[in-house]
């Protein structure tokens, strides 16, 4: 629009110098008598309605005022004949777009520029969440034993190896025992039939002790009777 500006002016300067330049060589060209008058009636009616002209735009757009600006003025050796009222009008047009196009983009630009504080600021949030987050979940996945910080895997792994070991042990003490308490149990069998025999062999050899007493006393007896026979 800025470039579209200056082409405007151009073009209402050359509008005017060829409407003046005909207005001048208007008499001196043609040699009739009608040439003069036809002139002043094509001129007049492009200057004396402005008003209609513009009221009766139907596109608002720039593009449209620009082509009814140019099919409403008249032409001049292919060059066009502007209403300077129109040509205001137009001029007037294309400074409210670009000034609301300034603004817009002002607008705009503090829009953007507020949204990249907000952007930057939900970043940095997002950043101390982030690393808040990153903390609790090393302080839940930490777990200290006896002072020592172990994480959650090591601190279990641990915890499954020692109760592994600690059941091996027990398994181990219980064959064990078991063995033990069976091999008291035999021995404590064996023991209670060495016993067993040792009180039957008591027995007999104190029966059989008595039996030799019994007979060595009787041998002493008929010895004794027999020393009495012989005096």
């Amino acid at each position: 629009m800025n470039r579209l500006l200056p082409l405007l002016f151009i073009l209402l300067i050359s509008g005017s110098i060829r409407q003046a330049a005909a207005q001048t060589q208007a008499p001196a060209v043609p040699t009739k008598v009608t040439a003069p008058k036809v002139a002043p009636k094509k001129i007049v009616p492009t200057q004396a309605a402005p008003a209609p002209v513009v009221s009766q735009v139907v596109d608002p757009s720039l593009k449209g005022q620009y082509e009814a600006l140019l099919s409403k003025s008249k032409t001049y050796y292919t060059y066009k004949l502007i209403n300077p009222a129109r040509l205001t009008a137009f001029y007037r047009s294309v400074a409210d777009s670009i000034r609301k196009e300034r603004v817009s983009s002002k607008s705009a630009q503090a829009k953007i520029t507020a949204q990249a504080r907000t952007i930057d600021t939900l970043n940095s949030q997002i950043k101390g969440n982030e690393s808040s987050l990153e903390s609790t979940n090393a302080k839940v996945n930490e777990i200290s034993f006896l002072g020592i910080p172990f994480s959650k895997a090591t601190y279990n792994t641990m915890v499954w190896a020692i109760i592994i070991v600690l059941a091996l042990a027990l398994a181990f003490v219980v064959i064990r025992s078991a063995k033990n308490i069976h091999e008291a149990k035999y021995r404590t069998e064996l023991y209670e039939e060495v016993s067993k025999e040792y009180q039957t062999f008591k027995v007999k050899a104190n029966e059989k002790e008595k039996k030799l007493a019994r007979e060595l006393q009787d041998e002493r007896n008929k010895l004794d009777e027999l020393k009495t026979r012989g005096i």
